[in-house]
């Protein structure tokens, strides 16, 4: 339903008990994952995507209005990931805060529509996983200035665990041989992990938005896996796979497997965390172009 439509039934009654601590509302499950790890039980953390939700083009429902209208605080990814996020906000009262801010980002590649704009997947590189923490660590601060002293002790030691995964995530990649340094997804979600880790990068699509693949796009991808003759070839949990199943038959290459970027799952899951996420694609990746799959 179209955020103009939910607004009409965004004055029902609350689906959740209140809890007295003050309200976070963000827009997906990544980074509620990470301002729970901040703010710890302090407060009171919601995402508006669920676990395993699509959420470039999501549309807000009446629920995600109301929660806003009762949040004290929304935090965003920004960089244009949430591109139904300026029409939803206009609509809530709640304080917002980006969280990309004071990211240098990448430009998105290519001739499509999005060439030039910033790729929005920051939170895929561990050093700007930090700037989050640090944008995170501040937004609760200024929502609850009684908690500043535990909210500057669990980003530290949050950003501190963030550091050490990140290098033995750079360990694991950096075993890969040269030639095999080539990471092909359905969505070109992984330029930050690329260019930190030393990964030569190709996509399907540059954002999930057209979520096929052209006949266009699958012929450059195979060409691109036959010229480097890459082993292996990925998906995001959150889209179909079956342009990237072509990819695998028409040039030769395994399938190995699905990637998360955009979505925690559901705890219990494979990737219930942003750390747990950020080992599981290490793990996929390494597998898949050394032939452990």
């Amino acid at each position: 339903m179209a955020v103009a439509a939910a607004l009409a039934f965004a004055a029902c009654g609350s689906e959740e008990a209140s809890s007295g601590k003050p309200k976070v509302l963000t827009t997906f499950t990544v980074v509620a994952d990470m301002v729970r790890q901040v703010g710890g039980d302090r407060v009171e953390v919601h995402s508006i995507t669920k676990p395993g939700a699509e959420v470039h083009g999501y549309e807000p429902t009446p629920s995600d209005l109301k929660r806003a209208a009762e949040a004290d605080l929304v935090l965003e990814n920004g960089l244009g990931l949430e591109r139904w996020f300026e029409q939803f906000i206009d609509r809530a009262d709640a304080k917002h805060v980006t969280l990309s801010e004071g990211i240098e980002p990448i430009p998105i590649a290519g001739a499509s529509e999005y060439a030039g704009k910033p790729n929005p997947h920051a939170w895929m590189s561990v050093d700007n996983a930090a700037i989050y923490v640090e944008n995170i660590r501040k937004a609760l601060t200024e929502l609850d200035p009684a908690g500043k002293a535990t909210f500057k002790a669990n980003a530290e030691r949050y950003t501190a665990e963030i550091k050490e995964v990140g290098e033995a995530v750079e360990a694991e990649l950096e075993g890969l041989p040269p030639e095999r340094r080539a990471l092909v997804t359905c969505e070109g979600a992984f330029s930050y992990l690329a260019r930190d880790f030393g990964l030569t990068e190709q996509y399907l699509w540059p954002v999930n938005a057209e979520q096929e693949g052209t006949p266009q796009q699958i012929a450059s991808v195979v060409e691109f896996v036959r010229s480097r003759d890459v082993p292996a070839v990925f998906c995001e949990s959150t889209v179909s796979d079956k342009a990237q199943q072509q990819v695998a038959r028409e040039s030769g290459a395994k399938f190995g497997g699905v990637l998360y970027v955009d979505s925690l799952s559901e705890e219990g899951g494979p990737v219930p965390s942003y750390l747990a996420l950020l080992k599981r694609d290490a793990d996929t990746i390494v597998a898949g172009l050394t032939g452990g799959v």
